[in-house]
């Protein structure tokens, strides 16, 4: 059984958490010398792929941070978390290239207001989905698996990326780790 009012908090408080969070990694890689390690799990360059990794692992972090209270609260808890995760990450890249798409230049305003409507509609599905009708136990190893498929996506693309747009430094237009 869900129990709403302590659920929607902890939803509340991780959206926000997500939100500071994913804004301070921004600056970490640099912060840190330019430290490789870092560099896994912040914004390595200006590229969009980059920005992504600023909602994941946040989200990542706030699911870890959550399993203990909220595990028999909630229906679906990885399904939930996955879904919101994945929601967050693509909806990033979407209004992205969408709105540049007629603007044909990115603008900084908009670019944070994505993020936080990506991290706000995410913790809204997870939310939703905590609601749900309880799903089979395939489910969630299916979630597991697809979190820990983007999470290695996000390591290998940070030092190999593919030399496409989407990992292109949008300042240097380099891709990847910064040569020193």
């Amino acid at each position: 059984m869900v129990k709403t009012e302590k659920v929607r908090t902890f939803e509340i408080v991780g959206t926000i958490l997500i939100i500071l969070l994913g804004s301070a990694l921004h600056f970490t890689f640099e912060l840190s010398y330019n430290n490789r390690f870092v560099g896994i799990f912040s914004a390595v360059n200006e590229s969009v792929w980059e920005h992504m990794k600023l909602a994941f692992w946040p989200s990542i972090l706030w699911m870890l941070i959550t399993i203990i209270p909220l595990r028999n609260s909630v229906n679906n808890y990885f399904v939930a978390k996955a879904v919101g995760t994945y929601v967050m990450v693509f909806l990033i890249p979407a209004t992205f290239y969408s709105y540049t798409s007629f603007t044909g230049e990115s603008i900084f305003l908009i670019d944070i207001a994505i993020f936080v409507v990506a991290i706000v509609v995410g913790q809204f599905f997870s939310y939703r989905l905590f609601n749900y009708k309880k799903l089979p136990s395939s489910a969630a190893i299916i979630a597991i698996i697809a979190l820990v498929m983007l999470a290695a996506a996000f390591v290998l693309f940070t030092f190999y990326p593919p030399h496409v747009a989407i990992f292109r430094d949008s300042i240097t237009n380099q891709y990847g780790i910064p040569s020193k």
